[in-house]
């Protein structure tokens, strides 16, 4: 199931008009704009999962000037709380991170919402340089439990076309 959603984000980004619109169908005029911008400066969008190496998130988004691992996430709740394997996948994302000087993005959808489903959230790696660095200011980091332990919350997420309109901006 996972898969699907995977599917439809590598559409997204790999600037598919097709799969924009489909994702974007449910969003008003304002956010459709901003979710097509991506068809002008699309990714290389390569799927890693299942066997792709720890850390490396369930797809690579690649483009000249800009380069994500990314960590698809679903649910029927709005928050996700990492334990277990989703913690142990969150602390490699972490250690490529810091290794290859990425920023790693988990994207976050929530399954039966109308308008922009996916939620978008930076892991944080100290070290970044260029654009990266400049866009981890504006991307928000996952939030943390009162224990200080890093979690998914949906509402505290970016919009998937509020990134789109940030990364492929002219």
């Amino acid at each position: 199931m996972a898969g699907q959603y995977e599917r439809e984000l590598r559409a997204v980004l790999a600037g598919v008009p097709k799969g924009v619109d489909a994702v974007t169908r449910s969003c008003d005029a304002v956010a459709k704009a901003k979710a097509r911008q991506v068809i002008e400066r699309p990714f290389l969008v390569v799927r890693a999962a299942g066997s792709g190496m720890e850390g490396s998130g369930d797809l690579l988004a690649l483009r000249g000037d800009l380069c994500f691992p990314i960590e698809v996430k679903t649910s029927k709740k709005s928050k996700l709380y990492l334990s277990g394997r989703t913690w142990d996948q969150y602390q490699a994302m972490i250690y490529e991170g810091k290794r290859c000087k990425l920023m790693p993005l988990y994207a976050y959808r929530l399954k039966g919402v109308r308008g922009d489903s996916w939620r978008i959230f930076r892991v944080e790696i100290e070290g970044l340089s260029g654009k990266l660095r400049k866009l981890s200011h504006l991307i928000p980091p996952l939030p943390k439990t009162n224990r200080g332990k890093p979690y998914l919350d949906w509402d505290k997420g970016m919009k998937l076309n509020d990134f789109i309109a940030l990364i492929c901006s002219q």
